[in-house]
């Protein structure tokens, strides 16, 4: 058993106050950077995730924070980097731990569907634009936007795209998101779930799963933060006090559950931009010697 105490209690700044407005700051970076609609989907999306993880702390007892969102106007395309909540106290089992770890990219999950049918509708069918064009940032699409668009918006005329709108954008981030929360790396959502699963031998996978996201960097620069970071959320996962609990077999259909949300939302190559682009793009930021300039 680890001894732990409660904290003092904080002052309601630190319990309510600097939450909220963190979260009426990203709220207006994100309205600043892609309208209303952007901000009410792209939030939504997000504030289940994090209240997803929010609840089952408070369902099993674990203390934590309320969700802390990040304005991130000049950073992000969207307006924001995301949320997170801290928690602040020992997890008591690997039942809590696999809920608590699951029920936030769930939850997000969950929102994005009817973010993602409002975003297709939403969607204009556009003249493809050349593949050198600098007028359009171009995505990479996950399977289930793929099989989405090809559900309600079938077969679009030759030579044509689609142009995503506030609410396809929302929907895409949400997505994206929740892939990258699942990754079962480290102090990830998904590694959370798969210590429940697995308990030590879960760190094999953590470790392989955080090379792998270093791979991702050769097929686009848009991975280089991404890859250090699993690198670092890749170490051991702390036990909780009670490892010995059972999980009980129906979080193991739960886990296959997320893994195959994992699969239909993520993308290889989130932004579709090459390394020559990248190198051409910060060049002007480098020193001449660098670029032979």
């Amino acid at each position: 058993m680890w001894p732990w105490a409660p904290p003092p209690r904080p002052s309601l700044w630190k319990e309510y106050g600097r939450h909220a407005l963190l979260f009426v700051l990203t709220a207006l970076s994100i309205y600043l950077m892609g309208g209303p609609f952007l901000a009410l989907g792209l939030l939504s999306i997000l504030l289940a995730h994090e209240m997803g993880h929010y609840v089952a702390c408070r369902l099993y007892g674990v203390d934590a924070t309320l969700p802390f969102f990040i304005p991130a106007p000049m950073l992000s395309f969207v307006g924001t980097l995301g949320a997170f909540i801290r928690i602040r106290s020992p997890i008591p089992n690997r039942r809590a731990l696999f809920d608590i770890g699951v029920a936030g990219p769930l939850a997000g999950f969950l929102v994005c569907l009817p973010v993602l049918v409002l975003g297709t509708l939403e969607a204009r069918l556009i003249p493809a634009p050349p593949a050198d064009s600098r007028d359009y940032i171009s995505f990479g699409n996950p399977l289930l936007i793929q099989w989405v668009f090809d559900w309600l918006r079938p077969d679009p005329t030759q030579g044509h795209t689609f142009l995503l709108g506030p609410l396809g954008l929302a929907a895409w981030f949400g997505l994206f998101v929740t892939a990258l929360n699942l990754m079962p790396i480290g102090q990830l959502d998904g590694g959370h779930a798969m210590y429940a699963l697995l308990r030590r031998r879960a760190w094999r996978i953590s470790r392989i799963g955080s090379w792998l996201c270093v791979g991702l960097v050769f097929l686009s620069p848009t991975w280089i933060l991404w890859a250090i970071l699993v690198r670092v959320l890749g170490r051991r996962h702390p036990p909780t006090l009670d490892d010995a609990a059972p999980l009980g077999r129906e979080r193991v259909w739960v886990g296959v559950l997320s893994l195959a949300v994992f699969v239909v939302c993520f993308v290889p190559t989130p932004i579709v931009v090459t390394w020559a682009d990248f190198f051409e793009a910060v060049s002007p930021l480098l020193p001449r010697f660098l670029t032979g300039r």
